[in-house]
């Protein structure tokens, strides 16, 4: 920022101007240094000034203005008299610039002047200053018949209100999607961008360039950038997880002040959050762990958000929070306190989990309508789309449907699109955290399973040809497939969320998070991309009970009791047709697991113990005595 204080000579801009910027600790420059050698003699000399004489000073001085732009900021101490000389003046964007005109009357600043020694300036001119005078219609206004000190006072009381009320760090597509939706929602903020030589350059300030908004201000200084933001801060981080984060935490906590918060909006590692929250909070500074869900779109126009960590930083934070998340169908923000700690990447870790497994299953649905039911992809898209007027609606199943749709040059989009998927590895970090705690996690680890195998795209070519063995395909239309497709679907899904919350029911114990399921599932209901039908219905279920598995719900044991065949056949006939369903035939499986009173865990007991003495427990006797037996005859 550059701050100019202005008004005729005399009013004290030198002296207000080295205060405040002693006070905003950035440099402080007088423009009557910048003067060129006959304009300060023909001052001397009792003769005004001219526009003439101005220009080149004032064009002197908005090159210095650019230079101090690009480095701190500064305090500038120039007369600016009239409107033309401050167009002059804005060299750089004027949301970058602050007017500080000190205003007092002829008299006042006539004896100041007949106080000053050695100053070019002759009290004589005073009265042309004043005829020329054209007081600024922007900007802040101080009267000069005060203290020193009252003055900057007043001036920094001025500057609080218009601080920034939001800063957000990093602008990648999730950053610049962010700070547009604060944007659209009348908040002031500011941005901060790294510099990297030939790849990051210049980042924040060609972004607010672009955006036309004066509620915007860009800085590459992350000192400058934290002084812009009004006590106490709220700064959203919004970098790569892991060593960045911290990077930027690190650079940023010098010039952090107690009761600031920090929120973590990236996709990091809950194990992570939690040791940042724990340090941070030994500073003084409030760290919030959130995950935001939605992709680009979603963080434009309202996400679903999922703080977790420092719950006085969440209060603090909350307004400017909610007011970018989605609605839920109530209006309510999709925004609530998830819990201590790692707790809010923790949700949205698993959201991301059942995220795909959901794009997994969507995925084995349209390869056997594709290659089995031989089906094209905009049958499919109409198929889906059918799906989605029989309570089966989802964002997924949406997209997916258009995706379906869409062509290039006569031909499906699809067909073009290489057979490799990528992850970013939270699908990874879910299955992990499930093996922690000892929970089970069926089609979510399977479809992490099968985008890696998705990228062994060489070694399955040359599989393919070896093997010559080709997906059957159906004879003709069946009807009653298609049922049964529908069903196995939508049982798959309710299996696949049920784990996810499975996992998430166990983990609040774990770690002592007290996670309120049906709260999580209705921040799931908007703005993020598992967002469908069944989540509203779990979130009134989960209100009912907290505590109960939602395989073991009264609604939804009835669906499933009906859907079970239809989604055992469908497996049966797939697999029977060579067509991998890793998702559809886990949740299959996990869900018989479920529902089998008596599994064949025993015989595993009884070969563990017989390789390596690891004991078992017997159903005939107490559970708490273990026995060993010597199985060779």
């Amino acid at each position: 920022m550059i701050y100019i204080v202005c008004g005729v000579s005399g009013c004290g801009k030198t002296t207000i101007g080295k205060a405040l910027s002693q006070e905003l600790e950035i440099p402080f420059f007088d423009a009557d240094d910048f003067h060129s050698k006959d304009n300060i003699k023909k001052m001397s000399e009792g003769f005004p000034l001219n526009d003439k004489d101005r220009e080149p000073w004032l064009k002197k001085i908005a090159l210095q203005i650019e230079n101090w732009h690009r480095s701190e900021g500064a305090v500038l101490a120039c007369s600016a008299l009239k409107q033309e000389y401050r167009e002059i003046l804005t060299s750089i964007p004027s949301n970058y610039i602050q007017w500080i005109f000190l205003d007092g009357g002829f008299d006042l600043i006539s004896k100041r002047l007949q106080a000053r020694k050695d100053h070019f300036f002759k009290k004589e001119l005073l009265a042309s200053q004043f005829e020329t005078l054209e007081k600024p219609s922007k900007g802040i206004s101080v009267s000069i018949d005060q203290n020193v000190e009252e003055i900057i006072k007043q001036i920094i009381t001025n500057l609080s209100i218009q601080k920034s009320q939001i800063g957000i760090v990093g602008l990648g597509v999730m950053g610049k999607s962010l700070a547009r939706n604060c944007l659209s929602k009348k908040l002031k903020i500011s941005v901060y961008n790294r510099q990297v030589l030939d790849k990051e350059v210049n980042v924040a300030q060609r972004f607010v360039n672009d955006q036309d908004d004066s509620n915007i201000i860009g800085f590459d200084n992350i000192e400058s950038f934290v002084a812009s933001i009004k006590r106490p801060r709220s700064i959203i981080i919004m970098v790569n997880a892991g060593r960045p984060i911290d990077l930027i935490v690190e650079a940023m906590v010098p010039f952090l002040t107690e009761g600031d918060c920090l929120i973590d909006g990236g996709n990091s590692h809950f194990k992570d959050t939690s040791r940042r929250t724990q340090h941070l909070s030994e500073l003084g500074i409030n760290y919030v762990g959130a995950g935001i869900s939605g992709g680009e779109e979603g963080a434009l126009y309202g996400p679903s958000i999922m703080p977790g960590g420092s719950k006085l930083g969440y209060q603090q934070s909350r307004k400017f929070l909610e007011t970018i998340a989605a609605k839920d169908k109530n209006n309510i923000p999709c925004c609530a306190y998830i819990g201590p700690g790692g707790s809010g990447h923790y949700v949205k870790m698993v959201h991301n989990g059942i995220e795909y497994a959901e794009m997994q299953l969507l995925a084995e649905m349209y390869h056997l309508l594709r290659f089995y039911y031989n089906k094209k992809p905009n049958q499919i898209s109409d198929i889906f789309n059918s799906w989605r007027t029989c309570g089966a609606d989802s964002y997924l199943l949406e997209i997916t449907a258009d995706i379906l749709l869409k062509e290039e040059k006569g031909d499906f989009l699809i067909d073009k699109i290489l057979d490799k998927a990528g992850q970013k590895g939270t699908g990874g970090w879910s299955t992990i955290a499930a093996l922690e705690i000892g929970m089970p996690l069926s089609t979510i680890s399977e479809s992490v399973m099968a985008r890696n195998i998705s990228g062994m795209k060489s070694k399955r070519v040359e599989a393919s040809e070896v093997y010559q063995i080709q997906t059957t395909k159906v004879k003709e239309d069946d009807s009653r497939f298609l049922n049964a497709l529908e069903k196995g679907y939508r049982a798959s899904s309710i299996i696949n969320h049920a784990i996810g919350f499975d996992l998430l029911a166990n983990a609040s114990k774990e770690y002592r998070w007290d996670l309120n399921l049906s709260d999580i599932a209705r921040i799931w209901t908007n703005g993020c991309i598992i967002r469908s039908e069944l989540m509203e219905r779990i979130s009134s279920l989960f209100k009912q009970s907290n505590e109960t598995s939602l395989l073991l719900l009264p609604e939804i044991v009835s669906f499933m009791k009906d859907s079970v065949n239809p989604l055992t056949e469908i497996v049966s006939v797939g697999l029977k047709a060579r067509t991998p369903l890793p998702v559809l035939s886990a949740a299959a499986s996990y869900f018989l697991s479920y529902i089998t009173q008596k599994s064949s865990a025993n015989l595993i007991q009884a070969q563990r113990d017989y390789f390596g003495a690891h004991t078992y427990q017997r159903v005939d006797k107490p559970l708490t005595e273990y026995f060993h037996t010597n199985w060779k005859k």
